[in-house]
């Protein structure tokens, strides 16, 4: 059964590195819950517990196909490896969006209002995924195939352009001293905690721009091109990307600022 996987993904994938990913994001999603429950943050950061753990599942369903690889099975595994980073894009939104609703700052521009903020992007966010779900089930299918990955192609490019507008907006919140973070634990001001949530947010969504190129990237290569065909490229730019920004996310955890 193992030979009959390389007939999806066009080469033989190494046995070991898809279960120890996927215990790395159970752990990290574990970490989180607990970091969040021990702050009493608000339950929008369980975001980010579930988006650990469907990248495990995703994982485990890559352990499942290579041993016993299946149509149903295999669009399950890209949907969920493909699907779940758009829910840290949905985090980060949320992240300014409420820093701008806590600073009650009376907005000079549209784009700066708290609403506008979360319910644009998270509009956005919800758009992306639904075109990448459908060009994804799309690909797995001979004849759809084509139409799914330009389906993909656009909801990445979409995806792409709006994490561009988010940074130029979370840029002039995070210039603008009017706006401000509250104070965790070990905190000396507003300043510090606004500046170490403001870099997460940065640091983060610089990585899932990273991981959406190499996506955009892979989807226009097309199905058996070289992006798609190399294994270690999806290791690099996909894994490694996302669990960098979940050890930012540990690290610089921002629960802290966001009580329930």
């Amino acid at each position: 059964m193992a030979e009959a996987a390389i007939d999806y993904f066009t080469y033989k994938p190494v046995r070991g590195a898809p279960e120890a990913a996927a215990s790395i994001f159970f752990i990290v999603a574990a970490i989180l819950a607990y970091q969040t429950r021990r702050a009493q943050a608000a339950r929008w950061m369980y975001i980010l517990v579930g988006t650990a753990l469907a990248e495990g599942i995703g994982y485990i369903l890559r352990v499942v196909c290579i041993n016993h690889i299946s149509l149903g099975l295999y669009i399950a595994m890209m949907l969920f490896l493909l699907l779940p980073p758009n829910a840290l894009a949905l985090f980060n939104y949320k992240v300014v969006g409420e820093i701008a609703r806590q600073s009650n700052v009376r907005a000079k521009h549209f784009y700066l209002r708290p609403k506008f903020i979360t319910w644009f992007f998270f509009a956005s966010d919800v758009f992306s995924f639904m075109l990448q779900s459908t060009g994804g089930s799309m690909m797995a299918q001979d004849d759809m195939k084509e139409t799914g990955k330009w389906i993909c192609v656009v909801g990445l490019a979409i995806q792409l352009g709006f994490l561009a507008s988010f940074v130029a907006v979370a840029i002039i919140i995070g210039r603008d001293p009017q706006y401000i973070v509250i104070c965790g634990p070990k905190q000396v001001s507003e300043v510090a905690a606004k500046r170490r949530v403001m870099w997460t947010i940065h640091a983060t969504t610089g990585l899932l721009y990273v991981r959406s190129i190499y996506r955009l990237a892979e989807m226009i290569d097309g199905y058996g091109g070289k992006l798609y065909s190399a294994e270690w490229a999806f290791y690099v730019f996909d894994f490694a990307a996302i669990l960098l920004m979940f050890i930012l996310y540990i690290v610089f955890f921002v629960g802290h600022n966001f009580p329930h």
